[in-house]
């Protein structure tokens, strides 16, 4: 069975982008509170396999080490359908239709909802795994390296890292999409999630997460930064999205759609 065309990917996305605005507030939120554990969970095994490694093998080893223990938390996303941020960028804009007001809200909401949810249901679980040996010992100076990585870029570093995260995630989502095989969606969103952590790039959830996490282990990084990453995140993760991405992609399945039609 070969791969699916655009116009097919972009049906079944527009399926899936209905589903999402047209559900009730509880299923957003638990949802979205449910994303952010599965991306606190990877930081977890990110922090674990970093610390366990590193005097074996050396720091850079240990980064890769830790960045495939990472992937599951995008796996753990698919598998478990979760709600996260950066991934109704494509979904929903593709159901969007001008004459129904009610799906413009019901946009806003995801949008305002998932992230709140994300970084609360992260920052929960956060705090119970660094109360004090919860984690082996070396765990906690793994996230504390691994935060400060992303204190130390400059503004503009971090807002094109944002740009691309956000490209590659909004790409994840038109894949998996595209994807029946739950096999298949699995490596896609493993796959990103380990080049998410490789890089160091700047997703809004991710980081905002890691930042906190890092903090709670004693990283001297001020939650001003926090906040401000946190929205310069969310506007790279949207301009690489959207921009460099969705708009991409509709073009191709209505291209695809008129040639064959």
């Amino acid at each position: 069975m070969g791969a699916p065309e655009p116009e097919e990917i972009f049906e079944r996305t527009q399926a899936e982008g209905e589903r999402r605005l047209t559900r009730p507030f509880l299923e957003l939120l638990t949802t979205s509170l449910a994303a952010g554990f599965d991306i606190l969970a990877g930081l977890v095994i990110l922090g674990l396999l970093t610390a366990q490694t590193e005097h074996e093998w050396g720091a850079h080893a240990a980064h890769v080490f830790g960045s495939l223990g990472f992937g599951s938390a995008f796996a753990f996303l698919v598998v478990g359908r979760g709600e996260l941020f950066t991934e109704n960028f494509l979904v929903p804009l593709a159901a969007l239709d001008h004459r129904q007001k009610r799906l413009w809200y019901k946009l806003g909401e995801l949008w305002t909802v998932s992230p709140i949810g994300n970084i609360v249901g992260g920052t929960i679980v956060a705090v119970i795994v660094t109360v004090h040996s919860v984690l082996p010992y070396g765990t906690g100076a793994a996230i504390v390296s691994s935060s400060q990585h992303v204190h130390e870029n400059g503004w503009l570093a971090l807002f094109c890292s944002a740009v691309f995260a956000g490209a590659l995630m909004t790409a994840m989502t038109w894949f998996v999409e595209g994807q029946e095989n739950m096999l298949v969606r699995v490596v896609i969103a493993w796959t990103v999630g380990v080049v998410i952590a490789l890089g160091y790039f700047d997703h809004v959830i991710v980081e905002t997460i890691e930042l906190i996490f890092g903090i709670r282990y004693g990283a001297p990084i001020p939650w001003s930064f926090v906040i401000e990453n946190f929205f310069l995140a969310a506007a790279g993760n949207m301009v690489g999205g959207i921009g460099l991405i969705t708009l991409n992609r509709f073009t191709q399945a209505k291209a695809e759609s008129s040639t064959s039609a």
